[in-house]
């Protein structure tokens, strides 16, 4: 009985600890620090209504839209809950045959030369809002034709949403794809 009261007092202060004052700590403070980063970094439409996350990816298909990268969430595309990897190796023919029926589906709608493999692979999470802009840039002919915009404007839009390497060497330059679905909806009107 010595030794079990210590233990079962020590137990309750660290639970208090680590599952109440510390969380609540970092709260208030992310809170205040990073109140937009805190709250899920949720985009605005012009009218204010919450029309995704910065964060996590979205299914567009339209012809006038920027494809986002496959998605390998399985009951439907982009879902937060489901998040995670396909977990199929390169040789899987699984994994092949989606590939090649992504490759197919880009082939249709005219393009030519290398895919980015970020157009035909899903991402780790599954639910990666970004492109390359490579795989941004070859999109923007489709785009253009489905919206009567031209190319240029198209290719602008991309390059303005292209965000560069955080410090200048961490990461990859990146699009976000839901940034340029809502330019493109702006310039469409």
């Amino acid at each position: 009985m010595k030794e079990l009261k210590p233990a079962i007092l020590m137990c309750l202060l660290m639970t208090l600890l680590c599952g109440g004052l510390y969380p609540a700590l970092v709260t208030g403070i992310s809170q205040a620090v990073f109140p937009r980063q805190a709250n899920g970094s949720l985009v605005h439409d012009r009218s204010g209504r919450v029309v995704g996350s910065a964060l996590i990816g979205q299914p567009f298909t339209g012809p006038g839209s920027l494809w986002p990268r496959p998605s390998a969430t399985a009951e439907f595309p982009y879902n937060p809950m489901a998040s995670g990897g396909s977990n199929l190796g390169p040789t899987n023919p699984a994994l092949l045959a989606a590939v090649q029926e992504r490759i197919g589906a880009l082939r249709a709608t005219g393009v030519r030369g290398p895919i980015p493999a970020d157009l035909v692979l899903a991402s780790a999470s599954g639910l990666d809002p970004h492109l390359s802009p490579e795989a941004a840039m070859l999109q923007v002919p489709r785009i253009a034709r489905a919206r009567g915009l031209s190319e240029e404007t198209v290719a602008s839009l991309v390059a303005r949403f292209t965000q560069k390497s955080q410090l200048g060497f961490l990461g990859a330059p990146r699009v976000n794809v839901l940034a340029v679905n809502l330019a493109l909806e702006r310039s469409s009107r």
